[in-house]
């Protein structure tokens, strides 16, 4: 079976041509690719787009705009991009960042995907069609969307409000067992607010929302954030693959996420 690829030089006209039954979006092609040569015969037609701002990178005002082109590599190496960069270079080795897009890890099943975790909890914005959606509601009806998406937006955290692990049984560049970002607003050492995500406890990304209200007016002691890490399996479905079990997931997550916040 033959598989063909459309260019088209707009994400309007790319669009229309992915009503067609058989087409999918090609981004770095780091999944949809490897899909076609393992034998995906679902896919017919790839569908990419030439337009120039969806490679790009805006950052002003303490706002970041991500293009939905921007690959892992461009937002390791920007240099306003200090506090995500860590995200970024925890996606795969040197050619896989260079060909892996943040609209790509909107998408990537657990356990990839490990970009979109932080993105969540950075409470991020998809833009997608003719508007903008939140992060977590995208994520829970990305299935059902047929529009590109066209880029991501966030407020850049304070480098000591964000914090991101992923932990891997290969180093440096192995599948994650478990991602996990964390955006944690303090005054005077105790937590005003907080949004937890989580990778590979869910088939998407997901939010540790008992370990959240479980850290609020705590300080990040471990006597304090013993409640929050109890509460960060409530809500949990792992996924069990070669890397791990479900079962070695949950009971790993307190553990990391004891060390992230610790």
């Amino acid at each position: 079976m033959s598989l063909a690829l459309q260019t088209f030089p707009t994400v309007k006209d790319a669009n229309a041509a992915l009503r067609a039954s058989g087409t999918r979006y090609l981004g770095g092609g780091t999944l949809v690719v490897r899909g076609a040569n393992e034998g995906d015969v679902s896919v017919s037609s790839l569908v990419r787009v030439t337009e120039p701002s969806l490679s790009a990178i805006t950052v002003s005002g303490g706002r970041v705009q991500l293009g939905a082109s921007v690959t892992m590599a461009a937002i390791a190496r920007h240099p306003d991009l200090a506090a995500v960069a860590p995200a970024a270079r925890a996606v795969g080795g040197p050619a896989i960042r260079n060909m892996a897009t943040v609209g790509g890890n909107l998408f990537a099943p657990a356990p990839y995907g490990d970009f979109a975790v932080a993105l969540l909890a950075l409470d991020a914005t998809v833009t997608a069609g003719t508007g903008e959606t939140p992060i977590e509601a995208f994520l829970a009806g990305r299935d059902d969307s047929r529009a590109i998406v066209t880029a991501v937006g966030f407020s850049l955290p304070k480098a000591d409000s964000f914090r991101f692990l992923k932990v891997s049984r290969v180093k440096p560049k192995g599948i994650s067992v478990l991602s996990i970002a964390a955006l944690l607003q303090r005054a005077d050492g105790t937590v005003t607010s907080a949004r937890i995500a989580l990778g590979c406890m869910a088939d998407r990304p997901m939010r540790a929302k008992a370990a959240e209200r479980a850290l609020l007016d705590c300080k990040l002691t471990p006597q304090e954030i013993a409640p929050a890490l109890a509460a960060a399996g409530e809500g949990i479905a792992p996924i069990t693959d070669p890397i791990a079990s479900a079962w070695y997931r949950a009971e790993v997550l307190p553990v990391h996420l004891g060390r992230l916040l610790g």
